[in-house]
């Protein structure tokens, strides 16, 4: 009778977890439907997407220092910081970036004579505010004294630093080069404001900043390279792209040589386990009759 009484408990037990699951799933259902009816009429009732709501995503280029075994382009980052000098730094500061961070393309001399035709603002020992000639232990000296000069001088907006913009921005390095590259006239039914310029890939499409590159040869690189706007978009992405992390290729080089280690270590490793473990884990007993 306890047996019995015991198996009649556990089968209503399942018929009830059964019936609790088939309501469930019902109502899953009911709520997918009704979630699914809500967004189709909502499209219906806005089937036209404005332009003034897109935002293009930027695609992926490829940049010299991309994979594990990459390194920075020497001559990439030399044109970039030209074009940062020329064009960028006018409204642009990178006062986390200084002069000693460049000794990876830059020689010793070179980097010198580059801080010689820059001046620092200091205050001499009369207390009275004065310049010096840059050395290669200084920061980036920034175009405007303070944040009420640069908002000032571009129509009330503080143009950010770029030390840290590549990995500021989502899309990082792709993005940057793809606002560089991407000012373009208003599509139909869209429109700029007065001291604004359309570009698909800044979000609301609208962005004070004027086309900082906007005609090919607009400077003359010293290499020798033809500076089309896309060359020159390429090159100060890089360059930024390395501000954001001057000790990159140094880490990629440690952590090659960590994983070289690690595996001659786990080699050593298998190799003494099998010297030490091997007679006995093959080892045989054999038992005599007595």
């Amino acid at each position: 009778a306890g047996k019995k009484s015991f198996f009649k408990t556990m089968v209503k037990f399942l018929r009830g977890a059964i019936n609790n699951l088939k309501k469930s799933t019902t109502a899953i259902a009911l709520g997918t439907t009704l979630a699914a009816g809500s967004g189709f009429a909502l499209y219906a009732e806005n089937p036209v997407a404005h332009a003034d709501d897109v935002q293009i995503h930027p695609q992926e280029w490829p940049f010299p220092n991309q994979g594990l075994l990459s390194t920075w382009d020497a001559a990439s980052l030399r044109r970039g910081y030209q074009v940062y000098r020329e064009v960028c730094s006018t409204c642009h500061s990178m006062k986390y970036m200084a002069f000693r961070h460049m000794h990876h393309f830059y020689a010793k001399e070179e980097m010198n004579s580059l801080c010689e035709d820059l001046e620092i603002k200091i205050i001499g020992d009369d207390g009275e505010p004065t310049t010096r000639p840059a050395i290669p232990s200084d920061y980036f000296p920034p175009p405007y004294d303070n944040d009420q000069q640069a908002a000032s001088a571009n129509g009330g907006r503080i143009p950010p630093d770029l030390t840290n913009i590549v990995k500021a921005r989502e899309g990082g390095r792709d993005y940057v080069f793809s606002l560089l590259t991407g000012y373009c006239e208003p599509p139909i039914g869209s429109s700029a404001d007065d001291g604004t310029y359309f570009n698909p890939y800044f979000l609301g499409n609208a962005i004070g900043m004027a086309p900082p590159l906007n005609n090919d040869h607009q400077l003359e690189f010293h290499d020798g390279t033809e500076a089309s706007v896309s060359q020159m978009a390429k090159d100060v992405t890089h360059f930024l792209d390395f501000a954001c992390a001057p000790s990159e290729q140094n880490s990629k080089q440690f952590g090659l040589k960590a994983m070289m280690g690690a595996g001659i270590l786990v080699a050593l490793m298998g190799v003494a386990k099998r010297n030490r473990w091997s007679s006995i884990k093959n080892r045989t007993y054999k038992y005599k009759d007595h």
